[in-house]
């Protein structure tokens, strides 16, 4: 005798491999990583290229572009 199916199991058919939503935390990471290499970058600039790492001089800027890119590429994850 075949089982007929209830009709919430025909209407959400699983598709195997199906990704999970991100976890809580992930998009306040994400933000935080874009902002704070943003931040990097301004504070190197207003303080006269100067700060935040003052042995690194121009290196700073890189190193903020860095941050942010870790934040955007965060951001290919983001379901």
């Amino acid at each position: 005798m075949a089982r007929s199916r209830k009709p919430e199991e025909a209407a959400t058919p699983k598709v195997d491999g199906e990704a999970a939503p991100n976890a809580v935390w992930f998009k306040p990471v994400m933000v935080g990583f874009m902002l704070l290499g943003l931040a990097w970058i301004l504070v190197f600039y207003i303080t006269g290229m100067q700060y935040p790492i003052p042995g690194l001089q121009s290196w700073n800027l890189l190193i903020g572009l860095g941050i942010a890119l870790i934040g955007f590429l965060m951001t290919t994850r983001w379901r």
